[in-house]
């Protein structure tokens, strides 16, 4: 039988042009100069794009010559969203963002919250110390999935299994102190949600032991390994002045020999009276970033331990109660949530206390009009939150600098002139995470 769609020339006369993720006008334009070219989309499902990312990549065989970032496939709406909440309900939004930094997020907003509110000297020591320790935390968590997923995307799993081996155990630490293995919403205005649970310093420094233990595995297996080092030596090479340029911080900045850290560079949350380096390479590639991560894993240990050691009874909220959260928060078995004290306080002791706590929770302090910058360092580098109010109750703009949409600008020049396979690791080395890029 005759197709009725099938015309009468065959389909294979002349160029054949598949276009995929790529105007049609560029591609037409480009066969008129008689240019061969193959354009590829990896991703935004690939499992080597960190999530959604996609990358365009134009190829002349395997070699790149070409590469674009398309970001947007993970956009959540949280920066808006927060402008129908509370100043304290934020925080449950920003711990979403970068989802392998919850504390980072809370830190910043809150910091700039407290800025606003001019309250950064009222806030209790212990609160302060606990935010650092869960911070330092974070970042070693953080880091154990950037090694963890580069080795998996290299093809190395036992380096995959090991990093996501010992961020379980992180996360158990998290657990224990928030309720929650991720989006914890545990730093508020104020201080932190909770204070340390019963047994906790003891479980946190039994983590530390195991933890300095088990970094050394990934030094000795991977340090000299000559087909690790084959993978990363000179890939993705971007040199200091490239990264100034292109507003690059974190491990691919440090990987340049540049000490540029904000936690000494300019300090928050008391930093200035912790005892830890600030670790550099110079050789500027993916071999040298990771080896940065490495070594800044053991610095956050550094600190969790001086962490342990200043924890001084006292409270974990500020004592004004116009701002702190009404609620003293136990964990029971039906998981997190406030004490049975409180509850039989608010609901059968005090109709003062009843009022209050309806009235800050549901309608929330008012906070100073004005803006501010906060930025802190994150494991990826600097991440900002520019914070409004126009004197209300709920934020009226809050943006968010997050490191890995600015340092995925780092991407064509990384890649360009370089191996297809060597965009993998290139990526994997500056450990963007879209949750952040898509806000």
């Amino acid at each position: 039988m005759e197709d009725p769609y099938a015309g009468a020339r065959e389909t294979t006369e002349g160029p054949v042009y598949t276009v995929t993720g790529q105007d049609w006008d560029d591609v037409a334009a480009a066969a008129a100069a008689g240019e061969e070219r193959i354009v590829v989309n990896m991703g935004p499902q690939h499992p080597s794009t960190h999530g959604v990312l996609r990358l365009i990549l134009e190829l002349d065989g395997e070699t790149v010559t070409e590469v674009r970032c398309g970001v947007g496939y993970l956009h959540t709406g949280i920066e808006k969203n927060m402008e129908y909440r509370t100043w304290t309900q934020g925080v449950t939004f920003v711990t979403r963002m970068d989802y392998l930094s919850p504390f980072f997020n809370e830190a910043a907003y809150v910091l700039g919250v407290e800025k606003l509110l001019g309250i950064e000297d009222l806030i209790p020591e212990r609160a302060t110390v606990l935010r650092v320790m869960m911070m330092e935390l974070n970042r070693i968590s953080s880091h154990l999935v950037a090694i963890a997923t580069a080795g998996m995307e290299m093809g190395a799993l036992t380096i995959m299994t090991m990093g996501f081996r010992e961020r379980e155990r992180t996360l158990d630490v998290f657990e224990l102190v928030t309720g929650l293995r991720m989006n914890h919403g545990y730093v508020r205005p104020g201080g932190v949600a909770q204070d340390l649970p019963p047994g906790a310093v003891e479980s946190v420094r039994e983590y530390l032991r195991w933890m300095w233990d088990h970094i050394g595995e990934y030094e000795a297996l991977f340090n000299e390994n000559p087909i690790f080092k084959g993978r990363t030596v000179g890939v993705g090479y971007l040199d200091l002045a490239g990264c100034m340029a292109l507003g690059l911080t974190g491990p691919v900045l440090r990987s340049t020999g540049l000490p540029w850290d904000l936690r000494t560079s300019q300090p928050y949350c008391g930093y200035e009276t912790y005892d830890f380096e600030v670790p550099t390479r110079d050789t500027c590639d993916a071999y040298s970033r990771y080896r940065v991560r490495v070594d800044e894993m053991k610095e956050s240990l550094k600190i969790v331990e001086q962490c342990l050691d200043r924890l001084e009874p006292g409270p974990v909220m500020i004592g004004d109660k116009k701002i702190a959260w009404p609620a003293q928060l136990a964990i029971g078995s039906d998981g997190l949530g406030n004490s049975l004290d409180h509850i039989r306080h608010i609901m059968g002791e005090s109709m003062e206390a009843l009022i209050h706590h309806f009235k800050l929770v549901t309608e929330g302090f008012r906070v100073p009009a004005g803006e501010v910058y906060v930025p802190v360092e994150s494991p990826r580098g600097e991440l900002g939150a520019h914070v409004v109010s126009d004197g209300g109750t709920r934020p009226w703009r809050v943006h968010v600098r997050d490191p890995s949409f600015n340092n995925l600008q780092a991407v064509p020049a990384m890649c360009e002139g370089g191996m297809i396979a060597d965009v993998i690791v290139a990526v994997a080395s500056i450990d963007p995470v879209m949750g952040g890029c898509d806000r």
